[in-house]
């Protein structure tokens, strides 16, 4: 079971900052290769109304729910219409407290503000690898969902844990404003952008840039600033929102 304290679960989005920084870094190889995401041009006959990209998402998340990935609470699915898992998934017990997941999907806004993303930080231009583009994408658009809903989830309900009685209050009054305000921790998304945009420089420093391309840390930077903090917070509010009443794990708060 993943713990509820708040610095365990600091440090696994730490981990996730690591994948999506790595990722985004795999994509940059290839140019922005607009194309690839214009609806009626991804190759396949027939096919007018969706882009390469979104082909792409759309089978590898359809074997991804045959598998059971989206059983798991973060892994909030792109796509809607998925079919059932084909295999018994059996999860660890869970200190969350929520009974529908998809009430904290905001795989819509992430996957536009990602689309926002690839023209800044991948070269301009067309190098004619689309498949290659696409398949990177969907790698990197999925890690940054799985931070933004873990962060969402695992944050908001260690929250909830450190002053229930306040939390309970204002989410029976519907106090939304207020749960932002205190959900909101300067200090601590000041930290994560000063190290997001360090370890990609860092991770980049030693990179052969005659065959390897580099990213401009101040692009993820900003979409961190700009989107991945932001959605990871409305997301804790919807959490809070859809929170049952009463909890049947962890601590078994009222």
């Amino acid at each position: 079971m993943i713990a509820p304290e708040l610095h365990l679960i600091a440090a696994q989005l730490e981990g996730l900052e690591e994948t999506i920084i790595t990722k985004l870094i795999d994509r940059a190889q290839f140019k922005a290769n607009l194309v690839a995401y214009k609806a009626g041009k991804s190759g396949f006959d027939g096919v007018e109304n969706e882009s390469l990209f979104d082909l792409r998402l759309r089978y590898h998340e359809e074997m991804d729910a045959y598998f059971g990935r989206f059983c798991v609470p973060e892994e909030r699915p792109f796509t809607p219409g998925l079919p059932l898992p084909r295999r018994k998934v059996t999860l660890p017990p869970s200190c969350l407290a929520i009974d529908e997941y998809e009430k904290v999907n905001l795989s819509a806004e992430i996957k536009s503000a990602y689309l926002d993303l690839v023209p800044r930080f991948c070269a301009k231009g067309d190098d004619g690898q689309y498949g290659s583009s696409v398949e990177h994408d969907v790698i990197a658009l999925q890690a940054i969902g799985r931070r933004i809903h873990f962060g969402a989830m695992y944050v908001a309900e260690s929250k909830y844990r450190s002053d229930p009685v306040r939390y309970r209050q204002l989410i029976r009054g519907n106090d939304t404003d207020t749960l932002m305000q205190l959900l909101t921790r300067k200090d601590v998304e000041k930290r994560i952008l000063q190290r997001v945009k360090e370890k990609l420089h860092h991770i980049q420093i030693e990179v052969n840039r005659e065959i390897r391309i580099v990213i401009d840390p101040e692009d993820v930077f900003r979409f961190y600033r700009d989107y991945v903090i932001p959605l990871t917070k409305k997301g804790e509010v919807l959490y809070l929102l859809n929170r049952r009443t009463r909890v049947e794990c962890g601590a078994g708060l009222p």
